[in-house]
């Protein structure tokens, strides 16, 4: 946008340079040429007046030193014609009686003109590259008639090269007024689009505040027109009431998850205590709903693990990859075997620490073990795999890989959403917020998700944690 506005500014201010400097130019030139057509028509008056005698008397050789001094003084030449149009004295020297070629189209009209008793009119424009000479043809009247011509042709080098040295100067000008509006032009630009460039940055910040739980930061700009500042007004504005709904809708969440989960337990131990103590018939519904009560507890459990995920706050904090790796396996190794999976790590024997919020990569690992030994068919095997990228900028990726049914290429963008389910895993307990979680705290660690379906079945899950310099 900067360089589009630059441009047109820019624009506008050559269109105005040329718009103003073609006419000056133009009017030099003209003004120029009127100036050297007044001094030979001056000239060329005196001379036709000057001949008026020596046409009627036959004596034209009278004028032949006159018009001599002349061309040897000025360099212009000048031929007397009578009225039939015949050469009677040049300007030239004696050797050279006609000068002036009577056969060149513009003497030759200008004579013509001159004979019909026109007086001079002013010839073309006076360019700097038009070496055309001044060609002006006068009457020679007595008693009101024509008796001659009086033709002048004068050089216009002198005129072309003060025209050129004006024209010159306009265009030095006109570049020096075009450097001058562009320095200017520059800061007031930049002082235009700096709130717009401001929002623009707020902007892309405002969802990474929001994914984080962070308060957006505010533009605050009290730069540029009224009017983009207003917008900045009315945009932090804006994003301080989206962070304050999503704060209290976190907060509602984690409340009512918190609030639920001291009735819901008291009904679990009310239905426990119904054991023995309802009818047979009676007993599958208190079964079935003593079922469902462990399943909303999950559902709570879960909903709260999101809440605290979304406001997880404070710095990231280095954690040992393989340490909590190590650990995380070892308690889940346990369901793993009671299932009949074997679960195993490979990669990294070293010291790899990742950056994460506290107990983050804990809570990431118990998600994705839980799905994967969830979906994972007995007898088969579930790795969790430690990788370290060096060529994505020191990244630290924690894979888990399990061989359950997977999910079709166009369910894995929609399967970090929450309460997302596919319809092939509807038979499966859950309540669909797993890959919710982990996608909110790999964002508030600045990392990245991944969902790719293996070659040979089931689903890998990567998580890719800023590595510790």
């Amino acid at each position: 946008m900067r360089t589009r506005l630059l441009g047109m500014v820019l624009f506008l201010v050559a269109l105005l340079v040329f718009g103003l400097g073609l006419p000056l130019a133009l009017s030099v030139a003209g003004s120029e040429q009127q100036k050297m057509f007044l001094d030979r028509l001056a000239d060329t008056n005196r001379f036709a007046s000057m001949a008026q005698t020596p046409l009627t008397d036959g004596t034209p050789d009278l004028l032949q030193e006159e018009l001599g001094r002349y061309y040897d003084l000025y360099g212009i030449r000048v031929l007397i014609v009578d009225q039939d149009g015949s050469p009677q004295v040049s300007s030239g020297p004696r050797n050279q009686p006609a000068p002036v070629n009577l056969t060149d189209d513009d003497v030759r009209q200008q004579m013509q003109r001159a004979l019909a008793g026109r007086r001079p009119e002013p010839g073309s424009l006076l360019l700097p590259w038009d070496d055309r000479p001044m060609v002006l043809a006068g009457p020679v009247l007595v008693d009101g008639e024509v008796r001659g011509a009086v033709i002048t042709v004068s050089p216009t080098d002198s005129g072309r090269t003060r025209v050129t040295w004006w024209w010159l100067g306009i265009v030095v000008g006109g570049v020096v007024a075009f450097g001058i509006a562009l320095l200017l032009a520059v800061p007031v630009v930049q002082w235009i689009l700096r709130p717009v460039r401001r929002l623009d940055e707020a902007t892309g910040s405002l969802v990474a505040a929001v994914v984080s739980g962070r308060q957006a930061d505010r533009v605050g700009d009290e730069h540029g027109p009224p009017e983009l500042r207003k917008l900045v007004r009315s945009f932090d504005q804006m994003a301080s009431s989206v962070g304050d709904a999503l704060a209290a809708q976190r907060a509602f969440v984690a409340d009512a998850s918190h609030q639920l989960r001291n009735p819901l337990t008291a009904l679990k131990l009310r239905l426990v205590n119904l054991e023995g103590h309802v009818d047979v018939e009676a007993e599958d519904h208190r079964v079935a709903a003593a079922a469902e009560a462990n399943r909303l507890n999950q559902i709570l459990d879960e909903l709260l693990a999101m809440a605290r995920a979304e406001n997880a706050g404070g710095e990231l904090l280095p954690v040992d990859v393989d340490e909590v790796v190590a650990e995380r396996v070892a308690d889940w190794r346990v369901v793993a075997a009671s299932r009949d999976i074997t679960l195993d790590t490979e990669g990294s024997a070293g010291t790899v620490r990742a950056l994460a919020p506290a107990r983050g990569l804990d809570g990431i690992l118990d998600a994705l073990l839980d799905n994967a030994l969830k979906f994972t068919e007995r007898g088969s095997a579930v790795r969790v795999s430690i990788y370290v990228d060096r060529s994505s900028g020191s990244v630290v990726r924690v894979s888990v890989r399990d061989h359950g049914p997977g999910l079709r290429a166009d369910e894995l963008e929609r399967a970090t959403d929450r309460f997302w389910r596919s319809n092939s895993h509807q038979n499966v307990p859950g309540s669909g917020l797993g890959l919710a979680i982990v996608s909110r705290v790999v964002a508030r660690a600045g990392g990245h998700l991944r969902l790719d379906l293996p070659e040979d079945g089931g689903l890998r899950v990567s998580v890719d944690l800023p590595a510790q310099d």
